[in-house]
């Protein structure tokens, strides 16, 4: 399967790499139509930010931020980035067709039920605690054991609740609640975590432990982001969510080419 790229489009004013810059929902479309032509599958819009020590949003005002621009953009592949039902089925209802929930369906008891019940496809990813305290001192005795048999555990759940397997994909949650030494394994045996499978999603773009290595701030770890999802790919992982999407696209293509000996010549 040719990779798949979830553009990010944070309409918020706080995220770690841009918020504020897209705040603003006329920018945010914008925004979302030039990640889509740089070659991104999949819009990832989101109105919470998620980074470490966010604070949460009230839903009237997370819906207030993205339902606009997921009905400008409506007709595209939309995800809608949120641990709400109530955000989660009235995005669905305005064009979104993907849930990418960063709590995997354990902050909000009605989001499973929502899922089931609109047919959408849905990311569960792993989360150690929540935002604002994940990343005060993470430990793990094996880091991709207890991620995995977590994962393992809410896909049960979500079948369980009445959502296709077949909709289902899982996240390792790089970054949320992992030292660089966990991230870093994670990525390493992420062949681990794809054997669950189903498809597997990875987010690493400019992300603090690429900085912790490179030295370099939030844009300029593109080249950090494009090693480390061409590696995820080489193991396994087949749904990559960044900011930098064309560079993305041209990395993952070559790689992919590489691996399979197949590709699709654009000129």
């Amino acid at each position: 399967m040719k990779p798949l790229l979830m553009g990010v489009v944070n309409v918020t004013p706080d995220s770690f790499s841009d918020g504020g810059e897209f705040f603003d929902a006329d920018r945010a479309t914008a925004h979302g139509r030039e990640l889509l032509a740089d070659g991104a599958d999949i819009l990832d819009i989101g109105g919470e930010s998620t980074r470490p020590g966010a604070e949460p949003v009230a839903e009237e005002e997370e819906l207030r931020r993205v339902i606009p621009v997921i009905e400008a953009l409506a007709g595209k592949r939309i995800s809608i980035d949120t641990s709400k039902a109530v955000v989660a089925k009235d995005a669905l209802g305005a064009g979104a067709e993907i849930v990418n929930d960063v709590s995997a369906f354990r902050i909000d008891p009605d989001m499973a039920g929502v899922v089931a019940e609109s047919g959408a496809t849905c990311c569960l990813m792993h989360m150690l605690g929540e935002p604002r305290t994940m990343q005060d001192d993470p430990r793990y005795e094996d880091v991709v054991g207890e991620v995995r048999a977590f994962l393992e555990e809410r896909l049960a759940f979500a079948i369980e609740a009445g959502v296709p397997e077949e909709k289902i994909w899982l996240d390792p949650g790089i970054g949320f609640g992992k030292t660089l030494v966990h991230n870093l394994a994670l990525l390493r045996r992420l062949d681990e975590i794809v054997a669950i499978g189903r498809p597997v999603v990875v987010g690493t773009s400019r992300k603090r432990f690429l900085g912790a290595i490179t030295g370099r701030p939030e844009r300029e770890r593109v080249a950090g982001t494009l090693a480390a999802n061409v590696l995820a790919l080489d193991r396994g992982a087949s749904v990559f969510r960044v900011h930098d999407v064309a560079e993305a696209r041209d990395a993952l293509d070559v790689a992919a080419a590489t691996l399979t000996g197949e590709w699709t010549t654009t000129s």
